[in-house]
């Protein structure tokens, strides 16, 4: 018996170890393979300038230019190719990542968290792909933690593992101080992506300057429940970052629309500001897939830098 309690909680810990591995290994294989399979020649043509030296001829992906294709590259070998130049490998991406208490909220099966690490997996292997540094800043009110962008499958698995496993500090919200930190580190432009479900205030002159200096995408995660409140009597609301409670009656019909039309009201000013700043937004509803927001904005950005 002393034996089996002795070596209990070490059986207890490889469990839960091969568990998260195994997290990892699904989400590294689904994001990559939508990444090469959809999103590569999409990231491609949003992302890459129009290089000046020449660097190699490599196989056509969806969405690349075809002013770009090297026919005589494509005839010999029967399949089309383009060519790819050296100032297009030297891209930076930032994956820029809400982990504040509000961001662990779910409604249905998934939550907003969940949601963020598959979009940072599908933009990681997009980037590593076409041979593009990647890193990582997670933050709440304060930065937790950051991954200097590296290129490789290996920094690839370590932004996805940390987005998994990673246990925040603190449960609040500070943006501003997110994009203050981005705005120090990275001394070159780069593509930075805010993902985060926005549940703050007072970080858009701080956005301002991100922009300026660097292609800044924000990535707006949006539960159903902030859309449509159900109608379940007497609710009790929980604020995930400060603790404060609040009862609230959802059998009230009124209520209910006054408040949805409080938070699109929310959502439309944050669209706005976030526009005149030069920042594009992707809302991404964690009731379906991040796939569909993304080739959305892939392909409307293709099309205005048309």
């Amino acid at each position: 018996m002393a034996d089996d309690a002795q070596h209990g909680p070490d059986e207890e810990a490889v469990a839960l170890i091969r568990g998260l591995l195994g997290q990892v290994r699904r989400l590294e294989i689904r994001a990559r393979h939508l990444a090469e399979d959809m999103f590569a020649g999409s990231y491609r043509s949003v992302f890459k300038g129009a290089g000046i030296e020449f660097a190699e001829v490599r196989r056509y992906s969806p969405g690349d230019p075809i002013s770009n294709i090297d026919w005589n590259v494509t005839a010999r070998s029967g399949y089309p190719h383009v060519k790819q130049h050296a100032d297009e490998r030297q891209l930076t991406v930032l994956l820029a990542v809400d982990v504040s208490g509000s961001v662990e909220f779910g409604s249905l099966d998934r939550r907003k968290q969940d949601v963020a690490a598959e979009i940072a997996g599908l933009i990681a292997f997009s980037a590593i792909r076409n041979n593009d540094r990647v890193g990582l800043l997670m933050f709440s009110d304060a930065v937790e933690m950051f991954i200097p962008p590296e290129k490789g499958r290996r920094q690839g698995l370590r932004v996805i593992r940390e987005m998994l496993h990673h246990r925040p500090q603190s449960r609040g919200t500070d943006i501003a101080e997110a994009l203050e930190f981005v705005s120090r580190v990275l001394t070159r432009r780069a593509i930075v992506f805010l993902i985060s479900d926005f549940h703050d205030e007072a970080y858009l002159r701080p956005m301002s300057v991100a922009a300026r200096r660097h292609d800044l995408v924000a990535v707006r995660l949006i539960d159903p429940r902030e859309r449509d409140l159900p109608a379940v009597g007497l609710l009790e609301l929980i604020d995930a970052e400060d603790g404060t409670h609040l009862l609230v009656d959802t059998s009230s019909e009124t209520y209910r629309l006054r408040l949805q039309a409080v938070l699109a009201d929310r959502r439309e000013e944050q669209r706005q500001e976030m526009t005149r700043r030069g920042v594009d937004l992707i809302d991404v509803p964690t009731d379906g897939t991040a796939i569909d927001p993304l080739a959305r904005f892939f392909e409307q950005r293709r099309r205005r830098l048309r």
